[in-house]
């Protein structure tokens, strides 16, 4: 039975069963034709034409596949970087976007059998990144393009020229500091000292009473005042000078320094507060169970670390390197008197050294000994924004 002509109704119907998406099996790719059912794809092997495709692609099938394996990978990618950028996507999510279009070209004429197969080919080749979690492979595309390189680079020189005002800020801060200090050192205030006696006044009584005359009824006697109550109303006028001297207890008050470094230190836990903080050269632990009981609360060092929230982690009992998201693991705490590393929070990237733990609050006390602020105490850090650092022995 011959084909429909076109715009007879028997054309019309066969337009409307072919569209959507149809069976993969039943698809020729040299042909580039869909049936419909089992009966049509053995129909379409069977013809004349199909029989000449298959010549053609005898003589030499490698042309044919790095042609459509070529084709297949530009149109993945085209379809990756106009849809999702360079974010980190699910590589079947991607593929599942692109098979939508009826006439993409399919994965079985290619020379990748799976869909694993061709992600890790575009993470050989260095065209995607990579990696694998519990919900499958994961890719990111690289953009090389030349005026997204430039506008990188313009965007880190940006960062750098902000970065450059931050430090002399900071460094104005500083000088502000010492110069606190020095004017609050220099100013003479008022000195509180012990009251002492200098010596003892002798009492003398004079009880020569040759001298006593009568007095007439109009005469005045004279008064006579009792020494030893002169002694008493001495004594009780220099105790409460004493005690006046004495400074009266009062509230302490932050001083204008303490609060100029308290509102520095919110700012920088502000600026410095990421929800990312894998570090090269820290000791972490793996709390991933599907790995199984072999790493299961196994440490390792942090060799590498990739796109922020995935690092490359060589296990110190066995030496294996694992690629692995920071949700699977977490921070180390040392003994007391150890180097820690801050990996999160206002003094982030800076070495301190562990002082007293807290196990009741997760918290820890440590003194940091990297940066402008080396020597200071930082009470309260929690676990999670200290880790242990790594020193290969």
């Amino acid at each position: 039975m011959g084909k429909a002509e076109f715009g007879t109704p028997k054309y019309i119907a066969n337009k409307i069963k072919a569209k959507g998406l149809q069976k993969l099996r039943w698809y020729c790719q040299m042909c580039q034709k869909q049936c419909r059912d089992e009966n049509g794809f053995k129909c379409h092997t069977m013809s004349e034409s199909h029989q000449r495709q298959l010549l053609l692609f005898a003589e030499n099938p490698h042309r044919y596949l790095d042609s459509f394996s070529r084709e297949f990978e530009q149109t993945y990618l085209h379809s990756l970087k106009m849809r999702y950028g360079t974010k980190r996507v699910n590589a079947n999510q991607v593929y599942q976007e692109y098979i939508s279009d009826r006439h993409h070209l399919h994965m079985n004429a290619t020379k990748w059998e799976t869909l694993t197969d061709f992600v890790k080919h575009l993470g050989r080749v260095g065209k995607c990144e990579v990696d694998q979690t519990e919900k499958g492979w994961f890719v990111q595309y690289i953009d090389r393009d030349p005026e997204t390189i430039a506008m990188q680079e313009k965007h880190a020189k940006k960062e750098k020229m902000a970065k450059d005002d931050e430090e002399r800020l900071k460094d104005f801060i500083e000088k502000q500091v010492e110069r606190g200090k020095n004017v609050a050192n220099s100013e003479d205030g008022p000195s509180y000292t012990e009251l002492q006696r200098e010596g003892e006044e002798k009492v003398n009584l004079n009880l020569n009473l040759s001298q006593a005359k009568s007095t007439g009824i109009g005469e005045k006697r004279p008064s006579l005042e009792n020494p030893l109550m002169k002694t008493s109303k001495s004594s009780t006028v220099k105790e409460k000078g004493k005690d006046e001297c004495q400074p009266p207890e009062k509230r302490k008050k932050k001083s204008a320094l303490e609060e100029l470094m308290a509102e520095e230190e919110r700012i920088k836990e502000k600026s410095n507060r990421k929800d990312y903080w894998l570090t090269e050269g820290i000791v972490v632990k793996v709390m991933a169970k599907s790995l199984g009981d072999k790493y299961y609360k196994e440490k390792g060092v942090v060799k590498e670390v990739i796109n922020r929230y995935v690092a490359i982690v060589e296990m110190i009992k066995s030496g294996h390197r694992l690629k692995l998201d920071q949700a699977h693991v977490e921070t180390v705490i040392p003994a007391l008197g150890r180097v820690v590393m801050v990996v999160n929070g206002a003094y982030r990237g800076n070495l301190a050294t562990l002082v007293t733990i807290n196990e009741q609050n997760f918290s820890a006390t440590i003194e940091i000994s990297s940066g402008l602020q080396k020597g200071r105490k930082i009470e309260n850090v929690q676990y999670e924004d200290i880790c242990k650092v790594h020193y290969p022995s």
